[in-house]
């Protein structure tokens, strides 16, 4: 099972680290549990994880209107983590560009 599907590099996340210079966000698998997430980070990125907070976002409802009628559906749900490491420490998602 890969834990970590993907960095979240949003605004709102890009403000929460700089607010914040130790917190990241990861989007993960929705079966992984906080344990397995520490595990994950620390070993890709070598790093010390201080703690975990997770959260699971149901899909947005969306409709959309069509010459055949009106189809409606769910986006997928996600599980995000955010995630604090050690002081003095930080991640760089842009190296490998």
């Amino acid at each position: 099972m890969e834990v970590l599907i993907k960095p979240l590099i949003t605004e709102k996340m890009t403000a929460v680290t700089e607010k914040f210079p130790n917190r990241y966000g990861f989007i993960v698998n929705k079966a992984a549990t906080k344990s397995q997430i520490r595990h994950a980070v620390e070993e890709m990125y070598d790093v010390t994880v201080t703690s975990v907070n997770t959260m699971v976002y149901l899909g947005k409802l969306k409709t959309r209107f069509t010459r055949t009628g009106i189809q409606s559906g769910r986006k997928n749900s996600f599980k995000k983590a955010i995630v604090t490491l050690g002081e003095g420490q930080a991640i760089d998602f842009y190296s490998n560009i």
